[in-house]
């Protein structure tokens, strides 16, 4: 469920064959395309939330009890079962495609397995990963959940339904990690208590949950628009209004009073195993709390040297901490007055870097793009973020920008931003991902952050190549995002490996970077309810890096850049430790050739 949330995609009965013949290339039934085969289709029963954002609409009514024994045993069992079956495959008869499918399936069903050791269903609701969050989201009327037909809104029905139920077991598990001190810290319940209680009353027809009836198409004959409309009212007011008022009072009461002190997982007696867990699943390496700690103080001081540059540049004479109060502060770069103007700010960037795209990449999606505000309902505590477009293409992916307050908006990181979240970060990766025909369907949706995220922040150092960067306030705002994810190596693990608290990385984060007090205290309290997810953006685009480097001094006038930007696009989604073997042996191949 979190690979859905991470893409804001990122993660019931279906038989192979059908997913097959209808969203993909069928496969010959070999044992091992069988296997694939199966694992896709489990994973689409076990996650449909994920196939409605893949725009697969047979899942539009499902929503299992993620957080239910029942479910989990289901998927152990399931993956233990699809693991001893590739382990009856011999790699070495298989192409070098499907042996590079066959080493990303063991390493999704082995992490899988190893995810199911921990009690992450005792805590299940955040202030910003939860699966709450994604409905809120689905009910706008504006995302992934379809409401066109009459059956698009029994399912969507069913789907609620089935969601208070997990609503249900959430406020169980919960109660049970108080009984075993298995709680959310307090600072996190604090922001999760109003994201319920503005479900918890006021107008129906206000309400979010509501929106879809304001949606009905005249295509619905006029009894059933009726119909559905007083069936939302009922749904709305009779179940939601009180469900979500009584989330509401228990994180407010019983739940905030039982809320731990402690900052990070460390206060556990398995986080230590834990916190290496969300290491090696969000970074896919090996790396140590420690290692990735000290790489994230170098690094913190290497950005911090060439942000001096830019202020030498800017005449500025004061000191690093006062330039970024300067940078947060600058009415200057506080411009707008109305959300329209972010967006269409956002949509000039694209326009300037058209010319410049043909010199860097052959690979470019088909899909279509948008740049839209975040929605009320979760603007306060959301970050800019990518939704990728359906696999049909029948919708845009989506680069979401949150602007709670228009007049303090800040435009001094914005190009950079667009390059990350947008073009050619995610929107690049994810849609190539999704369009390769040469993909088997289990990986058109995979999703690393390590690579992910990596190839997103490596996008930001393309800004100058990209004709961008030529204002030194927008080049002092990819080095104050990629100080950002430096951060993130530090009060990550500084939180959840070695006892800092959550003022301590605030302080740390303010010191080194010119965010704003608010938008880092939002930061921070997200590496704490998501351990280790933060530290694959940088750890992934240092890999690139180091791979872009190392090609480029092994082939001298060999290198050719839209060629390595395939090499690092073609494949989709993998782990680090492959998309290393893939550079190097297009570099050997191209070596081979001269």
């Amino acid at each position: 469920m979190k690979k859905l949330i991470l893409l804001l995609i990122i993660c019931n009965a279906c038989n192979s064959d059908k997913m097959n013949s209808t969203h993909s290339t069928p496969l010959s039934p070999s044992p091992f395309n069988q296997l694939m085969n199966d694992f896709h289709s489990h994973s689409l029963r076990l996650d449909p939330v994920n196939a409605t954002f893949q725009g697969l609409k047979e899942f539009n009514g499902l929503f299992p009890n993620y957080i239910s024994k029942e479910y989990l045993a289901d998927k152990k069992n399931t993956y233990i079962d699809l693991q001893s079956r590739l382990n009856n495959i011999d790699k070495s008869t298989l192409s070098k495609q499907d042996a590079l499918s066959h080493d990303i399936l063991q390493w999704e069903l082995q992490i899988a397995l190893d995810e199911l050791n921990f009690p992450f269903e005792l805590t299940p609701i955040d202030q910003m990963w939860s699966i709450n969050l994604v409905m809120g989201q689905l009910a706008s009327g504006s995302s992934a959940q379809p409401f066109e037909t009459v059956k698009d809104y029994e399912n969507w029905f069913t789907r609620v339904n089935n969601y208070m139920i997990w609503c249900q077991t959430a406020l169980a598990n919960m109660r049970e990690g108080i009984r075993k001190g298995i709680v959310l810290p307090k600072p996190l319940i604090k922001k999760v208590i109003p994201q319920f209680k503005i479900l918890g009353g006021g107008k129906v027809e206000d309400h979010l949950f509501y929106k879809p009836a304001l949606k009905i198409p005249n295509s619905i004959e006029a009894k059933k628009r009726t119909q559905i409309k007083k069936d939302m009212v009922l749904l709305v007011h009779n179940k939601l209004m009180p469900l979500h008022k009584e989330m509401a009072d228990f994180f407010e009461t019983e739940y905030l009073i039982a809320g731990r002190e402690s900052s990070g997982v460390d206060v556990y007696p398995f986080g230590a195993d834990l916190y290496d867990f969300m290491i090696k699943k969000n970074t896919t390496t090996n790396l140590t709390a420690q290692e990735i700690h000290d790489l994230g103080l170098n690094e913190v001081k290497r950005i911090r040297g060439e942000m001096e540059k830019v202020m030498q540049q800017l005449n500025y004479s004061g000191d690093l901490l006062s330039f970024f109060d300067h940078v947060r502060q600058n009415k200057d770069l506080m411009p707008f007055t109305s959300p329209k103007e972010v967006i269409d700010n956002f949509n000039r960037i694209h326009e300037r870097m058209l010319p410049q795209l043909d010199e860097l990449f052959e690979l470019k999606p088909k899909a279509g793009f948008e740049v839209r505000q975040t929605e009320a309902f979760r603007e306060a505590s959301a970050s800019a973020e990518y939704n990728p477009g359906s696999i049909d293409g029948t919708r845009p992916g989506v680069f979401y920008v949150p602007i709670p307050d228009v007049t303090a908006y800040n435009t001094y990181g914005d190009e950079d931003l667009f390059l990350h979240e947008a073009i050619p970060g995610h929107h690049y990766q994810i849609s190539l991902q999704q369009e390769n025909e040469e993909l088997p369907a289990f990986r058109k949706n995979l999703w690393y952050s390590s690579y992910g995220e990596g190839w997103a922040l490596y996008c930001e150092s393309l800004g100058e190549e990209l004709g961008l960067y030529t204002d030194p306030y927008q080049y002092f705002g990819m080095l104050g995002n990629e100080m950002h994810r430096a951060i993130r190596l530090v009060v990550d693990t500084g939180i959840h490996a070695f006892g800092w608290s959550r003022e301590k990385a605030i302080k740390y984060s303010m010191n080194n970077e010119a965010e704003s007090e608010s938008s880092i205290i939002s930061e921070i309290e997200r590496y704490m309810a998501m351990p280790g997810q933060a530290l694959s953006y940088k750890i992934g685009q240092l890999k690139i890096l180091e791979l872009r480097k190392k090609a480029e001094e092994q082939l001298g006038d060999k290198f050719n850049i839209k060629d390595f930007h395939n090499i690092m696009l073609k494949n989709g989604c993998v782990p680090l430790n492959l998309l290393e073997e893939l550079t190097n042996d297009w570099i050997n191949e191209i070596k081979k050739k001269n």
